[in-house]
């Protein structure tokens, strides 16, 4: 058995929804999330016929499971991982209008603190789960890739069998890895020299910093420590020793929570690349050409004044719809971005035309 480190072994953001099922139930219809939907609605040729329900088209990006192997290893370390179920997940996409929901694993993925086979197969089976559960329930899921990352051997040979056997949607990375290596670690590079070699999309979800848990007392990590994180993780693919953000341009990466504190603080990163001027790191324009070409999520930031900084900061085209289920409800997100007053198209494109140019086999979803 591993060691477990002091990173937060389950997130408990929020009460438990659902009673844990491993096994998947049959496939539900989408009309009942139909009320919420923005796809257009078909009409009769027949004058006066009714007008038909819309069918929902929402593409979820930031929606977690917890496959079973992974609430056995998350439990054996003394963690209580959040309940949830395959039905209590359908459900609450059917509220929320969401045609497929692209699936992660719970924080803090398969990384315990050692490099071994038990992370490694950890891995391998929770990626089976999720590829058996789209199979189970054709086009309502989709799948980001759990890797042992800093496993570099590991890694590489899960990125090859996720994505060319089970044909995962991409990649899930964590925001940093123990011991306080964010992703411009110089020690990740050949995993993403393969995943610009890919063009692999990478979802980032933030986990645990090494250097700051609950700093406040009474105030979780989640609630700071999260959004600065994916901030930091950030800074060191722009600014750290490797240049990842130089070196690997054809990795698409999706940033959560409507980017952290990433909008609020671009004016201490321009400043930071003017001060610099490190040649190996061009950035005659400064850092924000690059912030502007990665994508951003909204789960837990579809706030006005998270809405307001993140579209300033990005075009629509960059801003993709995300739930964080089951910690929060789609329709939190769904209202958040109806609250803000898009116009129509803005909205259609955030919640799933955007993802859909990302991943084209959704297209139809």
């Amino acid at each position: 058995m591993t060691k477990t480190t002091g990173r937060n072994l389950g997130c408990v953001c929020c009460d438990p929804r659902a009673p844990f099922a491993a096994t998947p139930v049959s496939r539900r219809g989408f009309l009942s999330g139909a009320a919420a939907a923005l796809g257009t609605a078909g009409f009769s040729a027949t004058p006066g016929a009714a007008q038909a329900p819309a069918k929902p088209r929402r593409i979820d990006v930031h929606h977690h499971v917890v496959p079973p192997v992974q609430r056995e290893a998350l439990t054996a370390r003394g963690s209580r991982p959040i309940a949830w179920s395959v039905q209590a997940s359908l459900e609450d996409m059917d509220k929320g209008g969401v045609a497929t929901s692209i699936t992660s694993i719970l924080n803090p993925g398969v990384w315990f603190g050692q490099v071994n086979e038990e992370q490694r197969r950890l891995a391998r089976q929770c990626n089976e789960y999720c590829a058996q559960l789209g199979r189970d329930h054709p086009g309502r899921f989709g799948f980001f890739a759990a890797i042992p990352l800093p496993d570099t051997e590991g890694s590489l040979r899960e990125i090859e069998y996720a994505m060319d056997i089970l044909k995962a949607d991409g990649i899930a990375l964590w925001t940093t890895y123990t011991p306080n290596k964010y992703l411009g670690d110089p020690s990740f590079v050949p995993v993403f020299e393969e995943l610009n070699r890919r063009k692999a999309l990478i979802y980032t979800h933030p986990t645990t910093p090494d250097c700051c848990g609950s700093v406040v007392e009474g105030v979780p990590v989640s609630a700071i420590e999260y959004s600065t994180d994916t901030t930091r993780t950030v800074a060191s693919l722009i600014f750290g020793k490797a240049g990842t953000a130089f070196r690997f341009p054809d990795i698409r990466w999706i940033w959560s929570h409507s980017g952290g504190t990433i909008p609020f603080l671009t004016s201490r990163l321009i400043r930071l690349a003017f001060e610099r001027k490190d040649p190996r790191m061009p950035m005659p324009a400064g850092p924000m050409p690059i912030l502007e070409k990665y994508y951003y999520e909204v789960a837990q930031g579809n706030t006005p004044g998270q809405l307001a900084a993140l579209t300033k900061m990005v075009s629509i085209s960059q801003v993709l719809f995300g739930s964080d289920f089951p910690f929060r409800e789609a329709k939190e997100a769904v209202d958040g971005l109806n609250d803000f007053k898009f116009p129509t198209a803005d909205l259609r494109a955030i919640d799933y035309e955007n993802s859909v140019r990302l991943m084209p086999k959704y297209k139809s979803a």
